[in-house]
């Protein structure tokens, strides 16, 4: 889709197949390299893509690298180099690491898929601001048992446990992660509990919590993005079908009077939001 002056999306061409079935997430790299992670019975992958400047999509030959059907994928996310990539297995507990080959296609790190630390690992991403640390959410604990892993990613891609990862929020179902623009501060959106829970991040990577607030009738809150100058965190409710808006003081959140925001009529479920 491209975004018009005016900020209505229009499609650009026609759609493309996503080289496998059931696409649940898409990885865009600062060079115009599109993974995205298919977690469909028959067709479960990661395949890539090429982004045009005229906003077309291009498969990259040979890139598609095959998964376990039943792995469950959940995220899927670039450095900010581009030149690593992690996926999450959200129904096996994994996490795949690969290099961006020159080519655009996947080597997969020595060791990959890694272990995670507790059971459904769902929401990934690398600071902004050291992309070498990647925080990854354990999504599926139990009531009360959430967590966040703290990982050093190598040169190679291989993946090691930050000081005494995991970092315990004391809630339910923690998905989506999100890290404000400076790298200091990390939220993750706690699906089973209708909140979101602050941690600080510490030079070396690891996380002290701060908190958690609560969602106004929250219930089955998913993706968060903050806003592109860092003021505003959104959180898609879409088990409820609307969007919830926070001030970022630091690691506080405020929910602003006016929110919730309905979504348009018509729009019956979402799972992801995107700031641009």
């Amino acid at each position: 889709m491209r975004v018009t002056a005016g900020g209505v999306p229009v499609l650009v061409g026609q759609p493309v197949s996503s080289g496998g079935i059931k696409p649940v997430s898409v990885a865009v790299s600062p060079f115009g390299l599109v993974y995205v992670a298919n977690s469909g019975t028959g067709g479960s992958n990661y395949t890539g893509f090429r982004l045009s400047f005229s906003g077309t999509l291009t498969p990259v030959p040979g890139s598609t690298y095959t998964v376990p059907d039943g792995s469950g994928l959940g995220d899927v996310f670039f450095n900010a180099f581009g030149n690593h990539l992690i996926g999450t297995r959200t129904g096996t507990s994994l996490i795949d690491s690969f290099v961006v080959l020159p080519g655009g296609r996947l080597l997969a790190a020595k060791g990959s898929p890694f272990t995670g630390q507790g059971l459904g690992q769902l929401g990934a991403e690398f600071s902004p601001a050291s992309p070498s640390e990647l925080f990854v959410s354990n999504a599926h604990n139990g009531t009360g048992l959430g967590t966040v892993s703290a990982y050093r990613d190598s040169f190679f891609g291989q993946l090691s446990s930050i000081g005494s990862s995991p970092y315990a929020d004391g809630q339910t179902a923690p998905c989506w992660v999100e890290i404000s623009h400076d790298g200091k501060y990390l939220f993750t959106v706690n699906t089973g509990s209708g909140n979101i829970s602050s941690y600080s991040i510490n030079p070396d990577g690891s996380l002290a919590p701060i908190g958690s607030t609560p969602i106004s009738g929250g219930g089955a809150d998913i993706d968060a993005r903050l806003s592109p100058d860092g003021r505003y965190l959104l959180v898609d409710g879409s088990g409820m079908h609307f969007v919830s808006v926070f001030v970022v003081s630091g690691g506080n959140l405020t929910e602003v009077p006016s929110s919730p925001t309905p979504l348009p009529a018509g729009v019956t479920s979402s799972a992801g939001i995107v700031n641009t």
